[in-house]
């Protein structure tokens, strides 16, 4: 182990013997009571020593025997400590790769907030080269969330939609003016490709998520370009994702408003479906205004302004990854809606309906949502769930030779 303190977080005296890490509420610590001498030997931890070499160094520095590792311990399990070496093989061949980490320099250093073991952060990083992501919808939303997936550092993202390039779709960070007049799927993947700090994986689509022959992917985004498949999205459209177990999660702009959510975990949230059903229930008139909807004349060019459709593509990619890296993010079992003018975001409930034959609300079905543990987190290349504390302080369980660690929030 090399350690180094997380350099995400900015450090300063509260006072003598006080170390703050961090400025916002989310992430910051203080450590206390801390001698001028232990906060010296803070500079040593910038992943350039091994422990043998940092404990020479706590002796030069007339630190306590065993000083030096209950330090390092203490700082690890407080999540401020990082190892530069850690992370596994996947992460050493990462960082041999420096144009790329340096690219992702800043994704990591997020990361590293919330990744709290040594080494955690850039092996999680390493695991998003590993995973597959498909994007159904390049529009506005689409196309500008599927390379900001892929810039992220998402191994493969792929693109589908039909027709040609309008002048309407061009975004930037997203269609470029250029591709007025191309095929969607393929200008969208050139986007994707764009933005990848590393060169991605080509080629063309491939087929959905079937059984245990195909791999599949680990998430699927569905933004479309018609505003009432975002408002009401058919369940048939999802009916494979729901069958084969596999998550997605919906997002797009209808009439001003912007949606992200919900992320649906076939058989433990709920669904397309689900929401279909239950507001049914809610207002006797849905059933027909949905069927009129659905026949009426399309229009050509739906309201979906640049910087609301580029808010919810931004947003959207932000739950994308928090759940590809291992958690569970606020969209599951809700719908997070922002609405111009105001601009005011509001979670909105999708609950498991009974009815539903996703069967997310049967007995038991729930069990585990939102309770990961770094030991039952599988592959989709993720590590541990860390979940906002709903506590107005964590304490950091840290040996210390004196004094005590304390949490401030």
């Amino acid at each position: 182990m090399h350690p180094m303190v997380k350099s995400a977080l900015r450090r300063a005296w509260r006072d003598r013997s006080t170390v703050q890490f961090g400025m916002t509420p989310a992430h910051a610590l203080t450590v206390g009571p801390m001698d001028t001498a232990t906060g010296h030997f803070l500079e040593l931890l910038n992943g350039t020593r091994g422990l043998p070499l940092l404990r020479q160094e706590g002796h030069r520095m007339d630190l306590p025997e065993g000083h030096v590792d209950r330090l390092v311990r203490g700082l690890a399990r407080a999540g401020l400590l990082d190892d530069a070496r850690g992370g596994g093989d996947a992460a050493s061949a990462l960082r041999e790769k420096r144009e790329v980490m340096d690219r992702l320099a800043p994704d990591l250093a997020s990361l590293s907030l919330v990744a709290r073991g040594p080494g955690e952060a850039i092996g999680r990083l390493a695991a998003r080269r590993e995973l597959r992501v498909r994007v159904r919808g390049a529009g506005r939303v689409g196309a500008v969330l599927a390379a900001l997936l892929s810039g992220a550092g998402v191994g493969e993202v792929e693109v589908l939609d039909g027709g040609r390039v309008e002048p309407w779709d061009v975004a930037p960070g997203g269609l470029p003016a250029e591709a007025v007049g191309e095929r969607r799927d393929a200008a969208a993947r050139r986007a994707v490709r764009r933005a990848a700090p590393d060169r991605p994986v080509r080629g063309g689509p491939g087929p959905e998520p079937s059984g245990a022959g195909d791999p599949g992917f680990a998430l699927v985004v569905l933004a479309p370009r018609d505003d009432l498949a975002v408002h009401a999205p058919d369940p048939s459209a999802t009916a494979g994702l729901v069958e084969s177990g596999t998550p997605h999660l919906y997002a797009g702009v209808v009439e001003g408003t912007g949606v992200v959510g919900p992320l649906v975990l076939p058989g433990a949230t709920g669904c397309a479906g689900c929401l279909d059903r239950d507001r049914g229930e809610g207002d006797a008139a849905w059933p027909r205004l949905v069927a009129q909807w659905r026949s009426g004349r399309q229009r050509a060019v739906r309201p979906c302004d640049l910087a609301l459709a580029t808010t919810v593509a931004a947003l959207a990619a932000a739950h994308a990854l928090a759940f590809l890296d291992g958690g569970l993010p606020s969209s599951a079992d809700a719908r997070w809606e922002v609405s111009v003018p105001g601009l005011d975001w509001r979670s909105r409930p999708v609950r498991p309906h009974p009815a539903c034959p996703c069967g997310a609300a049967k007995e038991g079905s729930r069990e585990g949502v939102g309770k990961h543990t770094s030991e039952e987190a599988g592959p989709r290349g993720t590590m541990a769930v860390q979940r906002p504390s709903s506590t107005p302080c964590r304490q950091a369980d840290a040996e210390r030779l004196a004094g005590t660690w304390r949490a401030h929030v």
